[in-house]
């Protein structure tokens, strides 16, 4: 690209900050922990040895600081991949765009991008109260055909199987398939449950639920819950890590997401008091991010 990016497609604030994040390059930390909710970012924050950034827009909140020496960002993105979309892009953009010229950068700078959340498992043997890790994501959502390069990070043996084995419904969007970084996945998930995750478009209809509609397809989850490739499984649903490594991998960044399952769909088991799991997977996934 030899010209400026435009005004409109690079948006800014008033501060010269990207425009959803709030965010200047030097706020940014090579080190990202994700979460969806706003809330937690303080939690996060709260192991920190010390904070140099604090920043909110909406509901996306950024907190960098320092822990074992290492400087670290923890941001909600809301949920959804069309928050991750905003996310991601406007992340990539403090990484790799120079802001007053709106000209990409000549050197590359990757980030480590670990996503902490919640996800329902769909595995029986998935205790809530378990981290799950994800080593491939099944995006549900379509957002990844949007892009030219999904044709490089896509497993196509592995989303045409998971098509096959589902007898995939054509009226749904095509789903596409991404393996997370394989540094940071050997670095954090030990003694997790490692596996594929679901990521659906939304929290009731695409994830099986029904409250006063009916499904179009209610035995997806039977089938999801019963797909084989290679011996991978499908552990869990959630709503973001298939925009998170599809995005990721195309711009060059490390992806992983790990979550706390706090249901189980298959055992209809559900917790409500699972802030302290997710406590223990934060202090671990510090540690570890932090340990040479």
């Amino acid at each position: 690209m030899n010209q400026p990016i435009p005004a409109s497609q690079l948006v800014l604030n008033n501060e010269g900050a990207i425009y959803h994040l709030n965010l200047h390059p030097d706020q940014l930390a090579d080190n990202v922990i994700m979460v969806g909710d706003p809330g937690r970012v303080d939690m996060i924050a709260s192991f920190f040895d010390k904070i140099d950034v604090e920043r909110q827009n909406r509901e996306l909140v950024t907190r960098t600081g320092w822990f074992n020496g290492k400087r670290i960002t923890v941001l909600s993105t809301g949920m959804g991949t069309d928050n991750l979309d905003i996310v991601m892009n406007e992340l990539d953009a403090l990484a790799n765009i120079d802001l007053k010229t709106r000209m990409p950068k000549e050197t590359h700078r990757s980030l480590n991008l670990i996503r902490l959340g919640t996800c329902g498992a769909l595995q029986p043997d998935i205790e809530p109260g378990n981290n799950v890790a994800t080593r491939y994501a099944i995006g549900l959502d379509g957002l990844l055909y949007f892009y030219e390069k999904h044709k490089e990070v896509n497993e196509i043996a592995m989303r045409d199987a998971f098509i096959k084995q589902m007898d995939y419904p054509k009226d749904l969007p095509k789903p596409y398939v991404v393996e997370g970084s394989k540094m940071l996945f050997d670095k954090l998930a030990e003694g997790y449950y490692q596996g594929v995750t679901a990521t659906a478009p939304g929290f009731y209809g695409p994830q099986g639920r029904t409250l006063r509609m009916h499904l179009s397809y209610p035995e997806n989850n039977h089938k999801i819950e019963h797909f084989d490739y290679q011996g991978w499984r499908v552990c869990n649903f959630e709503m973001e890590s298939s925009a998170l490594y599809g995005l990721g991998k195309m711009m060059g960044h490390n992806c992983l997401t790990i979550c706390v399952a706090i249901a189980n769909r298959v055992t209809e088991k559900f917790t409500t008091d699972y802030h302290p799991y997710v406590r223990k997977l934060v202090e671990s996934t510090l540690q570890r991010l932090t340990s040479k």
